[in-house]
């Protein structure tokens, strides 16, 4: 079942805030907590920069005993390449939230988004932990969306109600990001939280798996950020117990978390930063599929056809360009390329389609780019989307 953002709500036993601590200069919602009522099983994907921010590391070492009661999150400010000093204040970010929430500090997991630089506020940050913990209800989970965002136009939030052995589960993930998106992973941020039971393990395999197929498939910009975390807690409220014994069970909350993440995913690509159009980028034939993902990748980075889908001119030669340069094995006289089922390029060169014909299929809100090269059965998906003035003006 999908709601609506006005029907989202947490599973049971969790709670939820969003407030302006006066981060952001122009007083918008800059920091966000979620909680669990007891203690959680974790799990976490993080960026694979190896450059990465003080809150990734300190969220990798306390997923080492993989139980957390809380989530929380600044934005405006990365924590990124803070050295010592940003990583006190990761450190005392999690033992004043723990001291707020009555557990302990290694049971906080802390996130950080915004500027790479600058050091944490903690003189705003310090009283935002003490409103957040007071304002904490289960019917904001709108606000903290919102409090996350960055260059975001909009808040993203996605809930899935399924049935495990006749109980009621429910899954409800947020994210964040709008640019610097080129995942493993990017500036993005996603929180999903179930009241199902599962095991640690087992809950960092489900993620890891949910996202290499929906956070590890987009990209806006080409570049990866240093902050990127996917969190996932289940707290047991429900008393439904996932596991592999209990396929039916099992496959329904792998589907429910793969829909969350994917949507989600997707929702970070429409929201990139000054883009107007959704491209889907799908290599088959390839020889295997990381030979196709690398093709796929290389068309959908390239900012020549970035700027071509933003102009709307079908320059199928900057598609050919980029699989050309890609680590991946090409026959150019093999190639065929289509923008949605009009077909630009026939065994490597121009096909019997119009320049008009091209124009009105590559005009397309939702574009998909198909791209056989004819030498195996190797296929792979990129999400992305075109590159506008826009997106200069918001990032100079």
């Amino acid at each position: 079942m999908k709601n609506t953002n006005q029907q989202i709500g947490w599973p049971k036993g969790f709670r939820s805030s969003g407030i302006s601590a006066g981060i952001k200069a122009d007083g918008s919602l800059d920091m966000a907590l979620i909680y669990s009522d007891v203690s959680a099983a974790a799990a976490g994907v993080f960026t694979t920069n190896q450059v990465c921010a003080a809150p990734v590391k300190l969220c990798r070492a306390h997923l080492v005993e993989p139980q957390a009661r809380a989530i929380v999150v600044n934005s405006g400010v990365a924590n990124a390449c803070t050295g010592v000093v940003g990583m006190e204040a990761a450190m005392l970010m999690a033992s004043q939230t723990a001291g707020e929430l009555a557990c302990l500090p290694e049971e906080i997991l802390v996130c950080s988004t915004g500027k790479i630089g600058p050091q944490l506020p903690m003189d705003k940050i310090g009283p935002g932990l003490v409103a957040l913990a007071d304002s904490a209800a289960v019917d904001q989970v709108d606000v903290t969306a919102r409090a996350m965002m960055t260059t975001d136009t909009r808040s993203k939030q996605v809930v899935r109600d399924i049935e495990l052995g006749g109980v009621s589960v429910r899954l409800t993930g947020l994210a964040k990001g709008a640019g610097m998106i080129e995942p493993n992973m990017a500036t993005m941020l996603a929180f999903i939280t179930t009241d199902a039971v599962v095991e640690p393990s087992l809950l960092q395999e489900v993620l890891t798996s949910a996202v290499d197929q929906s956070f590890n498939r987009i990209t806006v910009d080409g570049d990866q950020s240093t902050n990127d975390t996917v969190l996932l807690l289940a707290n047991g409220a429900s008393g439904a117990v996932v596991e592999k014994t209990e396929p039916v069970g099992y496959g329904a909350f792998v589907s429910a978390l793969n829909e969350i993440c994917f949507d989600l995913a997707m929702m970070i690509v429409r929201d990139g930063e000054g883009a107007d159009r959704f491209v889907t980028v799908t290599v088959e034939g390839a020889q295997t599929a990381d030979e196709a993902d690398l093709a796929a990748r290389s068309v959908a980075n390239s900012l020549l056809n970035k700027t071509a889908w933003a102009g709307t001119y079908p320059d199928w030669g900057r598609i050919m360009d980029a699989i050309g340069y890609a680590a991946a094995q090409v026959d150019e006289e093999r190639v065929n390329i289509f923008y949605g089922t009009t077909q630009a390029v026939e065994g490597g060169v121009q096909a019997a389609s119009s320049m008009e014909e091209m124009v009105k299929a590559v005009s397309e809100m939702e574009l998909l780019i198909r791209i056989e090269l004819g030498l195996g059965t190797g296929s792979a998906t990129v999400y992305t989307c075109n590159c506008t003035e826009a997106y200069v003006q918001i990032n100079v």
